[in-house]
């Protein structure tokens, strides 16, 4: 697979060289020498589907066996192959096998349907796929059989489980006799990685990573993970959180790996005790969706959530404060699935700024915060996010797209935040989602942060909503605790007021819902509810 990649300045090539940020070594490589190191940890998915309890070393031979498989098929350095499939043992061992011939991994979160995989397939020109036959209501063979005809490109592919249609091979076959000896050499800054945006974009963007930017990503993060039980990982393997989480830091940390293919919260508390695991990392609504169910004990759950690491998203202070009352830290961090490590907190961070920032820099990050008129602002002030860094991605799959998101070598995030004077940052908005009404910016992360506070509120998104007199408006949905009364718009703006927020930033429409449209790693997407409010106005 070619791609056009962002020029990097040879000084900071030179840099990141010279702190061991970059080495060369590739991918496949890294994750040989971290299950080869601790073969004996456990590998379990927790699954009515396809379980599987075994240990790295088990996995580590499958994946060697597949890897042999796919080789005898074709695939070879660069070659771009895809997996589809949930959060079972034959995704993992894809992707280390995958890994091992040089070849460049295309994770795919699992509940895509016909219109996104037909276009990442395409988009990165995949050789190969690896699939499910079907999983819940989905129809994986039925989709493929339906997109075949426009991907010119794809040579075979194979299915997990049972069925397969007459094009296809089933996963079995893959499986060699004789395993691959050995990760094959790679050019460290060729693409080892093309994972894909969720959605909070209409359209996904095809995320391209080297072997040296995500070896230094799965370096950098995994330094500054806390100790404690290993987690249960429930975000797909698909996608960016999902698979460092799953499938990448457990293994240069060499440390067990605990996955679920379906996130249903009682299930998820029953299997912390009986492994004695950690879970609700990720996402704000994995941890609030454990504290909220009735089988939660903090006596008995809470010991095992030491330290929980929450990101993908804005986190609001609430929820942290929540957290601490029951005895579990939580660390922010920010990233995105292009720069993955920005900022974080570790476990010697104070108690204040874990809460309420996002956390500093990490080691070879720069941040700078960029006003509207182009210059840098000033601590305290918000400012567009730029980063740079060894785990910065080298482009996207569309190069335009690429051109775009850069400036002097510094990749801007979309992201609003405000630096402290300790070098803390808070992410307060995203550019899209400051809400201009009547000429007056309101941020919807301010709003959000005072109504996920009110009784009985788990989450809250803050969008704008077309206004024929101010241009915009804020509109509040709102996810209740279970067995929660709704609210009235009165009692929301009643709420504000007395949180001292002040009147043109309340919110002028309330929506109740039973749950949210959420990318893969359970963050809310908000150009969906935009979509619905702008269809609602006509616009």
């Amino acid at each position: 697979m070619e791609i056009e990649e962002r020029a990097v300045d040879p000084d900071l090539v030179a840099g990141y060289v010279r702190a061991g940020f970059w080495d060369d070594r590739g991918l496949g490589q890294l994750l040989a020498e971290g299950l080869h190191d601790s073969a004996a940890q456990a590998f379990v998915v927790h699954s009515e589907h396809r379980p599987f309890r075994g240990t790295f070393g088990a996995v580590d031979a499958l994946a060697r066996r597949v890897a042999a498989g796919l080789r005898a098929r074709g695939v070879g350095p660069g070659d771009a192959v895809a997996f589809q499939a949930p959060n079972w043992v034959e995704a993992a061992a894809t992707f280390y096998a995958v890994a091992y011939l040089g070849a460049v991994v295309v994770p795919i979160v699992h509940f895509y349907g016909p219109k996104e995989v037909s276009y990442i397939l395409r988009r990165t020109r995949v050789k190969a796929l690896v699939t499910a036959d079907r999983f819940g209501h989905l129809d994986f063979l039925a989709n493929l059989d339906a997109m075949r005809p426009d991907l010119p490109d794809l040579e075979w592919a194979a299915v997990i489980g049972d069925e397969r249609g007459p094009a296809e091979a089933r996963f079995d076959e893959l499986v060699a006799d004789d395993p691959l000896d050995g990760p094959v050499p790679v050019d460290p800054s060729a693409p080892a990685l093309v994972a894909y945006t969720s959605g909070t974009t209409a359209d996904p963007k095809g995320v391209v990573h080297s072997h040296r930017t995500i070896g230094a990503e799965i370096r950098q993060l995994s330094a500054i993970q806390p100790p404690g039980p290993p987690a249960i990982i429930g975000a797909p393997v698909g996608h960016g959180i999902g698979m460092l989480a799953a499938l990448l830091l457990p293994v240069q940390r060499r440390q067990p790996i605990q996955l679920v293919d379906v996130w249903d919260p009682g299930r998820v508390l029953r299997a912390m005790r009986e492994e004695g695991c950690s879970a609700g990392q990720g996402a704000t609504y994995f941890l609030i969706s454990l504290l909220d169910h009735p089988d939660f004990d903090p006596a008995r759950h809470a010991p095992l959530m030491p330290y929980v690491g929450l990101g993908g998203s804005p986190v609001p202070s609430a929820v942290g404060e929540r957290a601490a009352a029951l005895g579990i830290n939580t660390l922010r961090s920010f990233g995105s699935t292009e720069h993955p490590s920005i900022t974080g907190s570790t476990v010697d961070t104070p108690a204040e700024k874990r809460i309420h920032t996002d956390g500093a820099p990490l080691p070879g990050v720069e941040v700078r915060l960029v006003g509207a008129a182009g210059g840098d602002v000033a601590p305290g002030e918000p400012g567009e996010i730029w980063s740079r860094g060894p785990d910065c991605f080298v482009g996207y799959t569309d190069p335009a797209l690429t051109r775009a998101a850069f400036t002097d070598g510094w990749f801007m995030t979309g992201d609003v935040g405000v630096l402290d004077g300790d070098g803390y940052l808070t992410i307060t908005d995203r550019v899209k989602d400051i809400i201009i009404r009547g000429g007056e910016n309101v941020s919807a992360a301010e709003v959000e942060e005072q109504l996920v506070r009110m009784p009985g509120v788990a989450e809250v998104a803050v969008v704008a909503a077309p206004d024929p007199r101010l241009g915009e408006r804020a509109c509040a949905f709102v996810r209740l605790q279970p067995g929660a009364p709704p609210p009235d718009l009165p009692a929301v703006r009643a709420h504000l007021e007395r949180a001292g927020l002040a009147r043109q930033k309340w919110p002028e429409d309330l929506r109740v819902v039973a749950d949210f449209p959420r990318t893969a790693s359970g963050k809310i997407q908000k150009f969906v509810l935009r979509q619905e409010l702008r269809a609602e106005a006509g616009r």
